[in-house]
């Protein structure tokens, strides 16, 4: 069947599509029925069944690979390596779900998880669905103020966390961080389970504290059986970006996620059981829940956890690994492709990449030019994919394990089956459907398996923010605008609101723009993304000050700090220019897009609602 065939079939018969696609994966009481959109946009799929992704990835697997490698951990940071066959999956997994049982947690619960790349981190996500509860991963690199709102919003049972993580040989303690999250959350969890890696000491909280490695010990030996939920069941709640500096949870379900990845294993990543796939992101990202962790377990593949950076030992790290490990699939993202093409263009030459069917990357536009390289070093298809931590698992891309299909550099592909794919006119609500005319990239219900089912306690929200946006038509809005050619190639062109993509990182440039009016003197704000080469967009920040104050390298170090303390330092601006005023219509809304278009060394555009136009100059006087 042709891909073309496929992909109609899943728009036009979604229920049929999908309900062999389910056979996939293991059901502990087969659904009743496919889909149920009585609810639209809240898709219900696999009504009435009875499913366990933690099953899934894991036990199934028990009777045909025990011994096959289920996770190699390589961290450069600690030099360590550790491997996990299947069995030995199952019984760290059950452990972990033994100590959090002993704590209280049981299905429908939260626990948040704030941890490095070490094999406990999947340990814990897994524990959790095992046990029907919900989890919440929130990055390592997020500060403190970050995670109580986080810890607010989901009001987690247990917290699990480490005594460090490692960035470029530097220990980052987390025990701090987190102590400081409680202390500033009106939600306070019961426990804080501890992974002791040996890296920093801890100061504990001996009625809420508990370490890992003793509990492991006395439950290692525990069976834990798996709780059986709805397909509908929440699995987890993944925290991003908002456009109004409040962070959304997106709510995935379990039985409709499972069905998706199981299916995209083979027919986008091209995987099959036994082999091994290497995702270079980080399980604090949706990357990482889908395509380290559940997708390539559910798949029976091998997937490997790297802690480290991509240059570290050298730039050949991560062709070594690749070599070593026999990688059949790998996945990263184009700002780390642009370092290493930057740092040791020639390094991947000097290794057998044979293994490779393909090179997959996502996280944000990836231009032609970097594209072409990575094929020609690596020797191997290089295939964009689009998608969102709403949508799970790819919206766009080149799904060649139904079918072969040209590639087109500098295109995010086809659109995916399952995804309704349409462009329209912000502005007017027509849908947009000349090849090359710029629209908004859209959704049409019903959302597929997999996608989000709501905003987590906050279903107006999910209806606000993603369906409401287009004129005379409920489509669900990417917030990216497109372009389609004649054979139905889409290319990204970036984004509709003031959401940015920072190496892979949504931010909001509104949450930076609060934090930096923390600051007794600053007086407004305004950030925008700017064009980097090497990380995609970078944030910059143009700000007034209060009366009587002036511009010092001591206010430039404040602020930075600040923006680290209470966001994470991948939001810290790459420059912060000091104004008298900032660029606004007669309205009062300040012009964003003029900003970055000084900033790019662009024309800024019409002007002609500008209230001052010397604000405009005297930033365009900054570069």
């Amino acid at each position: 069947m042709s891909y073309q065939a496929f992909y109609q079939e899943s728009i036009s018969d979604p229920s049929a599509f999908w309900e062999k696609e389910a056979s996939l994966v293991d059901w502990h009481k087969p659904f009743d029925q496919v889909h149920d959109g009585s609810r639209s946009p809240f898709e219900q799929w696999f009504v009435g069944g009875k499913i366990n992704l933690c099953h899934n990835a894991v036990d199934r697997h028990l009777a045909t690979r025990p011994d096959q490698t289920a996770v190699v951990w390589v961290s450069t940071e600690v030099d360590q390596e550790e491997t996990y066959t299947y069995r030995e999956l199952h019984t760290e997994v059950q452990a972990m779900a033994a100590i959090l049982q002993n704590m209280g947690v049981k299905k429908g619960d939260r626990v948040l998880i704030y941890m490095p790349m070490i094999p406990q981190a999947a340990f814990a996500m897994l524990a959790c669905l095992r046990l029907g509860a919900i989890h919440t991963v929130v990055f390592g690199g997020f500060a403190s103020g970050s995670l109580a709102t986080r810890i607010d919003d989901s009001a987690p049972k247990v917290i699990i966390s480490a005594d460090a993580g490692s960035r470029g040989g530097r220990h980052i303690p987390y025990k701090p961080l987190v102590d400081a999250a409680i202390e500033q959350a009106t939600h306070q969890p019961d426990k804080v389970l501890l992974v002791d890696r040996g890296l920093v000491d801890m100061d504990l909280m001996t009625d809420r504290d508990v370490i890992y490695g003793p509990e492991r010990e006395k439950h290692l030996d525990t069976a834990v059986e798996c709780e059986w939920v709805d397909a509908s069941h929440p699995s987890y709640i993944l925290y991003t970006s908002g456009t109004t500096g409040t962070p959304k949870g997106v709510q995935r379900d379990t039985g409709g996620y499972t069905v998706a990845l199981a299916s995209s294993m083979q027919r986008i990543y091209l995987a099959k059981p036994g082999d091994t796939m290497f995702t270079t992101s980080d399980i604090g990202w949706v990357v990482g829940h889908s395509y380290i962790v559940y997708g390539p377990l559910i798949g029976g593949v091998t997937t490997i956890m790297y802690e480290g950076l991509p240059t570290r030992p050298d730039p050949a790290i991560w062709w070594r690994l690749v070599e070593r490990f026999k990688v059949n699939s790998m996945f990263s993202a184009p700002t780390a492709i642009r370092l290493l093409k930057k740092e040791a263009p020639d390094a991947a030459r000097k290794f057998d990449l044979g293994s490779l069917h393909a090179f997959f990357l996502a996280g944000e536009p990836l231009d032609e030019t970097t594209a072409a390289w990575a094929q020609e070093a690596l020797g191997v298809p290089v295939i964009d994919n689009y998608w969102q931590t709403e949508s799970g698992w790819p919206i766009l891309t080149l799904p060649t394990g139904v079918g072969p299909i040209p590639s087109r550099l500098g295109s995010a592909g086809l659109a995916v089956y399952g995804y309704n794919i349409k462009l329209f006119d912000e502005e007017t609500g027509a849908e947009v459907t000349e090849p090359g005319q710029k629209g908004v990239v859209t959704i049409a219900s019903p959302l597929p398996p997999g996608f989000m089912q709501t905003v987590w306690q906050d279903d107006q929200r999910f209806i606000d923010t993603y369906w409401s946006s287009i004129p005379n038509t409920s489509v669900y809005n990417t917030s990216d605008w497109g372009i389609r050619d004649a054979d139905g190639y889409y290319t990204i062109l970036g984004r509709t609101d003031d959401v940015i993509n920072v190496a892979g990182h949504r931010l909001g440039t509104r949450e930076i723009e609060a934090s930096l009016a923390t600051h007794s003197n600053i007086a407004e704000a305004a950030v925008v993304g700017v064009a980097d080469s090497v990380r995609g967009q970078t944030p910059v920040a143009f700000v007034t000050l209060r009366d009587g104050n002036t511009q010092t390298e001591l206010l430039q170090q404040e602020l930075q700090s600040l923006i680290a303390r209470q966001l994470g330092a991948v939001a810290r601006p790459s420059a912060i220019y000091p104004v008298n005023a900032l660029p606004k219509t007669r309205s009062g809304k300040v012009l964003r897009r003029a900003l970055q278009a000084v900033a790019e060394g662009r024309e800024t555009g019409d002007m002609s609602t500008l209230e001052d136009p010397a604000a405009i100059e005297e930033i365009k006087g900054l570069f």
